[in-house]
């Protein structure tokens, strides 16, 4: 194996290892976006207790921790090698 083809081994390695941590923290702030803020959400619709404010704060706080999750998942994405 030449120097060149171990550096693009090296690349691609760093390369797959970053779209893998992309993917998990986007996966994590689906996950948090469904349990944290739909699901009350629509359990509060459908259920016996009507929506309270507590609830729409902790939905609102879900929504943006999966928001923040999903830009992280995109920054990191940005210092892929080409």
């Amino acid at each position: 194996m030449t120097e060149t083809d171990a550096e693009k081994l090296r690349i691609t390695i760093h390369n797959e290892r970053l779209k893998l941590l992309a993917t998990f923290l986007n996966g994590i702030g689906v996950a948090v976006f469904a349990v944290g803020g739909l699901a009350p959400v629509f359990s509060s619709l459908y259920g016996q207790n009507g929506p309270t404010l507590f609830l729409m704060l902790v939905s609102t706080i879900c929504f943006l921790t999966a928001c923040a999750l999903h830009y992280s998942a995109s920054t990191v994405l940005k210092r892929l090698k080409p």
